[in-house]
């Protein structure tokens, strides 16, 4: 069976980590795959995975009780999605629906935690990672949001 770390390797996310660090990365994680219209995750669901989309779209949506399904954010092909676990108590606050077929290496958070505590190291990159993320995000939802509210 072939093994994921070449995907993590590849994956933007995980750019220039250590071949040591991915492979502790791999034995948390499984390639999964969505087909269109099938969600990652739902609101207020357990947030127990962490993905790394290589190929497909995932519409990030949050839920208007005047507009229905509202898209915040739209993730291809090197997007991250479940920085949620980070911070008890640990569900989702989003819907995230698969546009086309979507495969996406899908991480346990438990396993991925308890690497980071046993490796600080690990920890350490995975914070930068994330803060990285977590800013691109922040101006992407933004620009997304006002040109929802423009038109």
């Amino acid at each position: 069976m072939e093994t994921i770390e070449p995907i993590l390797a590849a994956h933007p996310f995980f750019q220039g980590l250590s071949s040591e660090h991915i492979k502790e990365i791999a034995q948390c994680g499984a390639r999964v795959s969505y087909n269109a219209g099938q969600f990652l995750c739902r609101t207020d669901a357990e947030a127990m995975t962490f993905f790394l989309i290589y190929q497909g779209r995932v519409a990030v949506e949050i839920f208007s009780a005047r507009r229905g399904p509202v898209v915040i954010q739209t993730l291809n092909h090197g997007d991250v999605l479940g920085w949620l676990w980070f911070d008890k108590p640990y569900h989702w606050h989003l819907d995230a629906r698969a546009l086309d077929l979507t495969r996406a290496i899908a991480l346990d958070v438990k396993c991925l935690m308890q690497r980071c505590e046993a490796n600080r190291d690990l920890g350490y990159e995975l914070m930068k990672r994330y803060a990285h993320s977590l800013a691109v995000s922040f101006r992407i939802s933004k620009l997304q949001m006002m040109d929802m509210y423009q038109s």
